[in-house]
């Protein structure tokens, strides 16, 4: 029988994986733009969002082992929508500014879903930290990058 860490693991990864729906043209547009002078740790963003990642996959498995409510399932479902969203969309579009929406919107998610969470789990919400601290800086990121092509 599937433990409820691993179907919640499994959903995240698979929706993940669509991250990846981007062609080899737009990899070399990105590589081209400039970046802000500031960004010197670009190698570990990776790193960063598997680890934010994880701690949110962590928190929902918190929340369903506290409650099995299938609606908080749907609002860390759509919060990683939103935020594995950011890649297709600026890679496709080759918009900067869409790419700063969509990453501000993940952020308000992100928010809503840690107050909604917060009297059902403290843990629950301290493991969304990771992702309302790196969410802004990402959102920045991509913002100045805007404003620099």
């Amino acid at each position: 029988m599937l433990k409820s860490w691993m179907v919640i693991a499994g959903v995240g990864f698979a929706i993940a994986l669509l991250a990846n729906l981007i062609r080899p043209k737009d990899v070399k547009w990105f590589r081209r733009l400039q970046r802000p002078d500031w960004l010197t740790f670009e190698k570990l963003i990776p790193v960063i969002w598997t680890v934010v990642f994880i701690c949110g996959g962590w928190s929902a498995y918190i929340v369903w082992e506290s409650n099995q409510s299938w609606g908080w399932m749907a609002a860390y479902i759509v919060l990683e929508l939103v935020t594995i969203a950011f890649t297709p969309v600026l890679f496709w579009s080759h918009s900067l500014k869409l790419a700063a929406y969509i990453g501000g919107t993940g952020f308000v998610i992100a928010v809503l879903l840690a107050f909604g969470v917060v009297s059902i789990s403290l843990w629950a919400t301290v493991l969304l930290l990771p992702y309302l601290l790196w969410s802004p800086i990402g959102t920045l990121t991509t913002w100045q990058m805007d404003r620099l092509n």
